[in-house]
């Protein structure tokens, strides 16, 4: 059973910094899709960023790009969501998640939330103005 705990969230002023972690058991990361999606109040679970299967791509979301990096450590076998330059709008819980495709699929159905089929509980990132 694949099991991700993410942890790493909290309360931090606009133009400052967080880094999210997300490590599992059960899985190696080396290999699967794994990305990090968040959901505010209100809203619908939106993508932030992906490594896809097998390291082909890194993708962001336009929102983040240049400001947010995706990175997986194997021998740990954990991610991490480096995020930089924080704006209230970037204020959700965030979710670390991958699946079980082996196989490359397409930069757009990596970005889709119903791709994915192991997920973390969620760790809460608020940002203040």
């Amino acid at each position: 059973q694949v099991q991700l705990v993410e942890s790493g969230g909290g309360s931090v002023q606009a133009g400052g910094s967080l880094r999210l972690s997300c490590a599992a058991s059960g899985r190696t990361f080396s290999t699967y899709a794994v990305a990090w999606f968040r959901q505010a109040p209100g809203k619908e679970r939106e993508f932030v960023a992906v490594i896809t299967w097998g390291g082909v791509a890194i993708v962001y979301a336009d929102s983040v790009k240049g400001r947010f990096t995706i990175s997986r450590d194997n021998a740990k076998n954990t991610m991490y969501l480096q995020m930089n330059s924080l704006k209230p709008e970037d204020t959700a819980v965030y979710y670390c998640a991958t699946n079980n495709l082996a196989g490359y699929i397409s930069v757009a159905a990596s970005t889709m939330p119903g791709n994915y089929n192991y997920w973390g509980q969620g760790t809460k990132v608020t940002v203040s103005s």
